[in-house]
Protein backbone atom coordinates (compact mmCIF):
# COMPACT_ATOMS: atom_id res chain seq x y z
CA UNK A 1 0.00 0.00 0.00
CA UNK A 2 1.25 3.44 -0.87
CA UNK A 3 0.30 6.53 1.07
CA UNK A 4 0.49 10.17 0.12
CA UNK A 5 0.50 12.68 2.92
CA UNK A 6 -0.66 12.65 6.50
CA UNK A 7 -3.27 10.54 8.22
CA UNK A 8 -5.96 13.03 7.25
CA UNK A 9 -5.16 12.70 3.54
CA UNK A 10 -4.41 9.03 3.16
CA UNK A 11 -4.16 8.05 -0.50
CA UNK A 12 -4.71 4.35 -1.07
CA UNK A 13 -3.32 3.13 -4.34
CA UNK A 14 -3.09 -0.61 -3.79
CA UNK A 15 -4.92 -3.29 -1.87
CA UNK A 16 -1.96 -4.77 -0.02
CA UNK A 17 -2.71 -5.13 3.68
CA UNK A 18 -5.92 -3.13 3.94
CA UNK A 19 -6.64 -4.34 7.43
CA UNK A 20 -3.10 -3.73 8.61
CA UNK A 21 -3.76 -0.05 7.95
CA UNK A 22 -6.26 -0.13 10.80
CA UNK A 23 -3.79 -1.80 13.11
CA UNK A 24 -1.04 0.69 12.29
CA UNK A 25 -3.36 3.64 12.83
CA UNK A 26 -3.21 4.97 9.28
CA UNK A 27 -6.93 4.30 9.00
CA UNK A 28 -7.51 3.73 12.65
CA UNK A 29 -10.52 2.25 14.32
CA UNK A 30 -11.01 5.57 16.10
CA UNK A 31 -12.14 6.96 12.75
CA UNK A 32 -14.84 4.30 12.61
CA UNK A 33 -18.34 5.76 12.76
CA UNK A 34 -17.16 9.39 12.79
CA UNK A 35 -19.08 10.06 9.55
CA UNK A 36 -22.77 9.79 8.83
CA UNK A 37 -22.50 8.16 5.41
CA UNK A 38 -20.06 6.10 3.39
CA UNK A 39 -20.86 5.48 -0.28
CA UNK A 40 -18.99 2.50 -1.75
CA UNK A 41 -18.76 2.12 -5.54
CA UNK A 42 -16.90 -0.74 -7.27
CA UNK A 43 -15.42 0.31 -10.60
CA UNK A 44 -14.51 -1.91 -13.55
CA UNK A 45 -13.85 -0.13 -16.84
CA UNK A 46 -16.30 2.74 -16.35
CA UNK A 47 -14.07 5.60 -17.48
CA UNK A 48 -16.89 7.67 -19.02
CA UNK A 49 -19.30 7.49 -16.09
CA UNK A 50 -17.08 8.38 -13.15
CA UNK A 51 -17.03 12.18 -13.42
CA UNK A 52 -20.80 12.66 -13.91
CA UNK A 53 -21.50 10.10 -11.16
CA UNK A 54 -19.18 11.86 -8.72
CA UNK A 55 -20.79 15.22 -9.48
CA UNK A 56 -24.30 13.82 -8.98
CA UNK A 57 -23.30 12.22 -5.69
CA UNK A 58 -21.83 15.42 -4.31
CA UNK A 59 -24.94 17.39 -5.25
CA UNK A 60 -27.25 14.90 -3.51
CA UNK A 61 -25.09 14.31 -0.43
CA UNK A 62 -24.41 17.99 0.14
CA UNK A 63 -28.14 18.69 0.09
CA UNK A 64 -28.64 16.05 2.79
CA UNK A 65 -26.43 18.02 5.17
CA UNK A 66 -24.58 14.96 6.46
CA UNK A 67 -20.90 14.20 6.87
CA UNK A 68 -19.99 11.72 4.16
CA UNK A 69 -17.27 10.04 2.18
CA UNK A 70 -17.26 8.44 -1.26
CA UNK A 71 -15.09 5.36 -1.71
CA UNK A 72 -14.34 4.20 -5.23
CA UNK A 73 -12.84 0.71 -5.50
CA UNK A 74 -11.04 0.17 -8.80
CA UNK A 75 -11.36 -3.57 -9.42
CA UNK A 76 -8.59 -3.94 -11.99
CA UNK A 77 -9.82 -1.51 -14.66
CA UNK A 78 -7.83 -1.38 -17.89
CA UNK A 79 -9.54 1.54 -19.69
CA UNK A 80 -8.02 4.45 -17.78
CA UNK A 81 -10.63 4.53 -15.01
CA UNK A 82 -7.97 4.85 -12.32
CA UNK A 83 -6.50 7.96 -13.92
CA UNK A 84 -9.94 9.56 -13.75
CA UNK A 85 -10.31 8.43 -10.14
CA UNK A 86 -6.95 9.97 -9.31
CA UNK A 87 -8.18 13.32 -10.67
CA UNK A 88 -11.41 13.05 -8.70
CA UNK A 89 -9.42 12.29 -5.56
CA UNK A 90 -7.32 15.42 -6.12
CA UNK A 91 -10.37 17.59 -6.77
CA UNK A 92 -12.80 16.36 -4.09
CA UNK A 93 -11.70 16.15 -0.46
CA UNK A 94 -14.34 13.54 0.38
CA UNK A 95 -13.37 11.09 -2.34
CA UNK A 96 -11.16 8.11 -1.50
CA UNK A 97 -9.81 5.55 -3.96
CA UNK A 98 -8.82 1.94 -3.43
CA UNK A 99 -7.04 0.31 -6.35
CA UNK A 100 -6.95 -3.47 -6.35
CA UNK A 101 -4.02 -5.17 -8.06
CA UNK A 102 -6.25 -7.12 -10.44
CA UNK A 103 -9.89 -7.94 -11.06
CA UNK A 104 -10.96 -9.77 -7.90
CA UNK A 105 -14.70 -9.44 -8.52
CA UNK A 106 -17.48 -7.26 -7.20
CA UNK A 107 -17.72 -9.06 -3.87
CA UNK A 108 -14.05 -8.44 -3.11
CA UNK A 109 -14.40 -4.80 -4.15
CA UNK A 110 -17.34 -4.27 -1.82
CA UNK A 111 -15.47 -6.04 0.97
CA UNK A 112 -12.46 -3.74 0.56
CA UNK A 113 -14.76 -0.74 0.77
CA UNK A 114 -16.54 -2.11 3.84
CA UNK A 115 -13.22 -2.62 5.62
CA UNK A 116 -12.25 1.04 5.24
CA UNK A 117 -15.67 2.71 5.47
CA UNK A 118 -16.11 5.06 8.41
CA UNK A 119 -19.79 5.97 8.11
CA UNK A 120 -22.59 4.92 10.44
CA UNK A 121 -24.66 4.14 7.34
CA UNK A 122 -23.04 2.48 4.33
CA UNK A 123 -24.50 2.90 0.85
CA UNK A 124 -23.52 0.63 -2.04
CA UNK A 125 -24.19 1.34 -5.70
CA UNK A 126 -22.88 0.67 -9.20
CA UNK A 127 -20.67 3.02 -11.20
CA UNK A 128 -22.50 2.65 -14.52
CA UNK A 129 -25.04 5.49 -13.95
CA UNK A 130 -27.96 3.04 -13.93
CA UNK A 131 -28.52 3.67 -10.21
CA UNK A 132 -29.87 7.09 -9.26
CA UNK A 133 -28.01 8.95 -6.47
CA UNK A 134 -31.26 10.85 -5.77
CA UNK A 135 -32.62 7.65 -4.21
CA UNK A 136 -30.00 7.75 -1.42
CA UNK A 137 -32.01 10.11 0.87
CA UNK A 138 -34.96 7.69 0.76
CA UNK A 139 -32.70 4.78 1.71
CA UNK A 140 -31.21 6.72 4.61
CA UNK A 141 -34.65 7.78 5.79
CA UNK A 142 -35.67 4.14 6.11
CA UNK A 143 -32.50 3.38 8.08
CA UNK A 144 -33.35 6.23 10.44
CA UNK A 145 -36.78 4.68 10.94
CA UNK A 146 -35.08 1.66 12.52
CA UNK A 147 -34.35 -0.73 9.67
CA UNK A 148 -30.92 -2.34 9.45
CA UNK A 149 -30.87 -3.04 5.70
CA UNK A 150 -32.76 -1.17 2.99
CA UNK A 151 -32.65 -2.67 -0.49
CA UNK A 152 -33.49 -0.93 -3.75
CA UNK A 153 -36.20 -2.45 -5.93
CA UNK A 154 -35.87 -1.66 -9.63
CA UNK A 155 -39.57 -1.85 -10.53
CA UNK A 156 -39.01 -0.38 -14.00
CA UNK A 157 -35.73 -2.09 -14.73
CA UNK A 158 -34.09 -0.95 -17.94
CA UNK A 159 -32.41 -4.21 -19.00
CA UNK A 160 -33.14 -6.89 -21.64
CA UNK A 161 -35.89 -9.25 -20.53
CA UNK A 162 -34.60 -12.67 -21.58
CA UNK A 163 -30.95 -12.27 -20.66
CA UNK A 164 -31.24 -10.10 -17.54
CA UNK A 165 -34.71 -9.59 -16.06
CA UNK A 166 -36.17 -13.10 -16.43
CA UNK A 167 -33.19 -14.92 -14.83
CA UNK A 168 -33.15 -12.26 -12.11
CA UNK A 169 -36.84 -12.78 -11.33
CA UNK A 170 -36.35 -16.53 -11.01
CA UNK A 171 -33.28 -16.07 -8.83
CA UNK A 172 -35.03 -13.54 -6.58
CA UNK A 173 -37.95 -15.93 -6.07
CA UNK A 174 -35.67 -18.85 -5.17
CA UNK A 175 -33.49 -16.76 -2.85
CA UNK A 176 -36.50 -15.33 -1.01
CA UNK A 177 -38.13 -18.72 -0.53
CA UNK A 178 -34.99 -20.56 0.57
CA UNK A 179 -33.56 -17.87 2.87
CA UNK A 180 -36.79 -16.48 4.31
CA UNK A 181 -35.69 -12.90 3.53
CA UNK A 182 -38.27 -11.73 1.01
CA UNK A 183 -36.92 -9.17 -1.44
CA UNK A 184 -37.98 -8.51 -5.02
CA UNK A 185 -34.54 -7.46 -6.25
CA UNK A 186 -31.49 -9.03 -4.61
CA UNK A 187 -29.39 -8.04 -7.60
CA UNK A 188 -29.84 -4.29 -7.13
CA UNK A 189 -26.55 -2.87 -5.88
CA UNK A 190 -28.23 0.26 -4.49
CA UNK A 191 -28.63 -0.66 -0.85
CA UNK A 192 -28.17 0.94 2.58
CA UNK A 193 -26.74 -0.88 5.59
CA UNK A 194 -26.11 -0.02 9.17
CA UNK A 195 -22.38 -0.11 9.75
CA UNK A 196 -22.51 -3.03 12.16
CA UNK A 197 -24.32 -5.24 9.63
CA UNK A 198 -21.54 -5.24 7.03
CA UNK A 199 -18.73 -5.12 9.60
CA UNK A 200 -19.91 -8.47 11.00
CA UNK A 201 -20.69 -10.17 7.67
CA UNK A 202 -17.72 -11.79 5.98
CA UNK A 203 -17.95 -12.07 2.20
CA UNK A 204 -16.40 -14.72 -0.02
CA UNK A 205 -16.86 -15.78 -3.63
CA UNK A 206 -19.76 -13.84 -5.19
CA UNK A 207 -21.92 -13.49 -2.10
CA UNK A 208 -22.33 -9.69 -2.06
CA UNK A 209 -25.89 -9.94 -3.42
CA UNK A 210 -26.79 -12.20 -0.49
CA UNK A 211 -25.74 -9.79 2.29
CA UNK A 212 -29.33 -9.28 3.55
CA UNK A 213 -29.77 -13.04 3.78
CA UNK A 214 -26.32 -13.71 5.28
CA UNK A 215 -26.87 -11.03 7.93
CA UNK A 216 -30.34 -12.32 8.80
CA UNK A 217 -28.86 -14.63 11.46
CA UNK A 218 -28.38 -11.48 13.58
CA UNK A 219 -32.11 -10.81 13.54
CA UNK A 220 -31.84 -7.71 11.39
CA UNK A 221 -34.82 -5.77 10.06
CA UNK A 222 -34.89 -5.64 6.26
CA UNK A 223 -37.09 -3.62 3.95
CA UNK A 224 -37.04 -2.46 0.34
CA UNK A 225 -38.15 0.65 -1.51
CA UNK A 226 -38.72 1.35 -5.23
CA UNK A 227 -35.77 3.06 -6.87
CA UNK A 228 -35.04 4.51 -10.28
CA UNK A 229 -33.14 2.56 -12.89
CA UNK A 230 -31.74 4.05 -16.07
CA UNK A 231 -30.61 2.39 -19.32
CA UNK A 232 -26.89 1.89 -19.66
CA UNK A 233 -25.45 4.64 -21.85
CA UNK A 234 -21.74 3.82 -21.65
CA UNK A 235 -19.82 0.56 -21.68
CA UNK A 236 -21.42 -2.84 -21.51
CA UNK A 237 -22.90 -5.08 -18.85
CA UNK A 238 -20.39 -7.17 -16.90
CA UNK A 239 -22.88 -9.99 -16.28
CA UNK A 240 -25.11 -12.06 -18.52
CA UNK A 241 -27.33 -15.11 -18.42
CA UNK A 242 -24.28 -17.27 -17.71
CA UNK A 243 -24.20 -16.16 -14.08
CA UNK A 244 -27.48 -18.00 -13.32
CA UNK A 245 -25.63 -21.23 -12.50
CA UNK A 246 -23.25 -19.33 -10.21
CA UNK A 247 -26.19 -17.74 -8.39
CA UNK A 248 -27.79 -21.15 -7.83
CA UNK A 249 -24.54 -22.57 -6.42
CA UNK A 250 -24.12 -19.51 -4.21
CA UNK A 251 -27.70 -19.93 -3.03
CA UNK A 252 -26.95 -23.50 -1.92
CA UNK A 253 -23.96 -22.13 0.01
CA UNK A 254 -26.04 -19.42 1.66
CA UNK A 255 -28.81 -21.86 2.60
CA UNK A 256 -26.26 -24.14 4.23
CA UNK A 257 -24.57 -21.27 6.08
CA UNK A 258 -27.87 -19.93 7.39
CA UNK A 259 -29.29 -23.26 8.44
CA UNK A 260 -26.39 -25.47 9.42
CA UNK A 261 -23.19 -23.43 9.71
CA UNK A 262 -23.08 -23.97 13.49
CA UNK A 263 -24.64 -27.46 13.47
CA UNK A 264 -23.39 -29.41 10.43
CA UNK A 265 -24.13 -32.76 12.10
CA UNK A 266 -27.84 -32.07 11.65
CA UNK A 267 -27.61 -32.01 7.85
CA UNK A 268 -24.85 -34.55 7.27
CA UNK A 269 -26.08 -36.74 10.12
CA UNK A 270 -29.64 -36.69 8.77
CA UNK A 271 -28.53 -37.78 5.31
CA UNK A 272 -26.18 -40.34 6.85
CA UNK A 273 -28.89 -41.85 9.05
CA UNK A 274 -31.24 -42.04 6.05
CA UNK A 275 -28.65 -43.90 3.96
CA UNK A 276 -27.69 -46.11 6.90
CA UNK A 277 -31.33 -47.00 7.65
CA UNK A 278 -32.20 -47.86 4.06
CA UNK A 279 -28.96 -49.82 3.58
CA UNK A 280 -29.46 -51.76 6.81
CA UNK A 281 -33.08 -52.51 5.87
CA UNK A 282 -32.01 -53.88 2.51
CA UNK A 283 -29.31 -55.93 4.22
CA UNK A 284 -31.82 -57.46 6.64
CA UNK A 285 -34.18 -58.25 3.74
CA UNK A 286 -31.42 -59.98 1.76
CA UNK A 287 -30.31 -61.88 4.84
CA UNK A 288 -33.82 -63.26 5.33
CA UNK A 289 -33.93 -64.33 1.69
CA UNK A 290 -30.60 -66.13 2.02
CA UNK A 291 -30.98 -67.83 5.43
CA UNK A 292 -34.66 -68.64 5.56
CA UNK A 293 -35.74 -68.96 1.94
CA UNK A 294 -32.49 -70.30 0.51
CA UNK A 295 -32.36 -67.87 -2.37
CA UNK A 296 -29.10 -66.85 -4.00
CA UNK A 297 -28.36 -63.14 -3.41
CA UNK A 298 -24.80 -62.96 -4.71
CA UNK A 299 -25.79 -61.60 -8.12
CA UNK A 300 -28.49 -59.22 -6.92
CA UNK A 301 -27.89 -55.47 -7.42
CA UNK A 302 -29.66 -54.88 -4.09
CA UNK A 303 -26.66 -56.40 -2.29
CA UNK A 304 -24.29 -53.84 -3.77
CA UNK A 305 -26.78 -51.04 -3.11
CA UNK A 306 -27.14 -52.13 0.52
CA UNK A 307 -23.38 -52.14 1.10
CA UNK A 308 -23.01 -48.79 -0.70
CA UNK A 309 -25.72 -47.12 1.39
CA UNK A 310 -24.27 -48.40 4.67
CA UNK A 311 -20.77 -47.20 3.79
CA UNK A 312 -22.15 -43.86 2.56
CA UNK A 313 -24.20 -43.44 5.72
CA UNK A 314 -21.16 -43.98 7.93
CA UNK A 315 -19.16 -41.50 5.85
CA UNK A 316 -21.86 -38.82 6.03
CA UNK A 317 -22.14 -39.12 9.81
CA UNK A 318 -18.34 -38.94 10.08
CA UNK A 319 -18.37 -35.79 7.91
CA UNK A 320 -20.93 -34.26 10.24
CA UNK A 321 -18.76 -34.97 13.28
CA UNK A 322 -15.70 -33.51 11.57
CA UNK A 323 -17.80 -30.48 10.62
CA UNK A 324 -18.75 -29.99 14.28
CA UNK A 325 -15.06 -29.98 15.23
CA UNK A 326 -14.21 -27.48 12.46
CA UNK A 327 -17.06 -25.17 13.50
CA UNK A 328 -15.80 -25.12 17.07
CA UNK A 329 -12.24 -24.40 15.96
CA UNK A 330 -13.51 -21.60 13.68
CA UNK A 331 -15.55 -19.86 16.37
CA UNK A 332 -13.11 -20.35 19.23
CA UNK A 333 -10.00 -19.35 17.25
CA UNK A 334 -11.61 -16.03 16.29
CA UNK A 335 -13.43 -15.61 19.60
CA UNK A 336 -16.49 -15.35 17.39
CA UNK A 337 -19.84 -15.61 19.22
CA UNK A 338 -22.74 -17.60 17.84
CA UNK A 339 -25.28 -14.93 18.80
CA UNK A 340 -25.94 -11.23 18.17
CA UNK A 341 -27.21 -8.67 20.67
CA UNK A 342 -29.49 -5.79 19.69
CA UNK A 343 -29.80 -4.04 23.08
CA UNK A 344 -28.88 -4.56 26.73
CA UNK A 345 -30.75 -3.18 29.75
CA UNK A 346 -28.41 -3.53 32.71
CA UNK A 347 -28.22 -2.23 36.27
CA UNK A 348 -24.82 -1.38 37.67
CA UNK A 349 -23.72 -2.77 41.02
CA UNK A 350 -27.19 -3.28 42.41
CA UNK A 351 -28.15 0.42 42.34
CA UNK A 352 -31.07 1.78 40.42
CA UNK A 353 -29.04 3.30 37.59
CA UNK A 354 -30.19 1.73 34.35
CA UNK A 355 -28.05 1.66 31.26
CA UNK A 356 -29.06 0.97 27.70
CA UNK A 357 -26.37 -0.28 25.39
CA UNK A 358 -27.01 -0.69 21.70
CA UNK A 359 -25.08 -3.57 20.23
CA UNK A 360 -26.39 -4.40 16.78
CA UNK A 361 -23.15 -6.25 16.19
CA UNK A 362 -21.75 -9.16 18.14
CA UNK A 363 -21.08 -8.88 21.84
CA UNK A 364 -17.35 -8.44 21.40
CA UNK A 365 -17.38 -5.87 18.60
CA UNK A 366 -14.53 -6.69 16.27
CA UNK A 367 -12.93 -4.77 13.46
CA UNK A 368 -11.67 -7.73 11.51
Amino acid sequence: MEFDGSKESTHILFDQGLKSAFLKGTLSGSDAGELDLSVIIPVLNEVKTLEPLCLQLHDVLNEMGKNYEIIFVDDGSTDGSFEVLRKLYSHYSRVHVIRLRRNFGQTAAFSAGFDLARGDVIITMDADLQNDPKDIPSLVEKIEQGFDVVSGWRIKRQDPFLTRRLPSQVANYLISKLTGVNLHDYGCSLKAYRREVVKNTRLYGDLHRFIPALASWMGIQVTEIPVNHFPRTYGRAKYGIGRVIKVILDLITVKFLLGYATRPIQIFGLMGMLCLTVGTGLGVYLTVLKLFLGQDIGDRPLLLLSVLLVVLGVQMITMGLLGEIIVRVYHEAQDKPIYAIREILWRKGGNNTQQSKHAHATSNTQEE
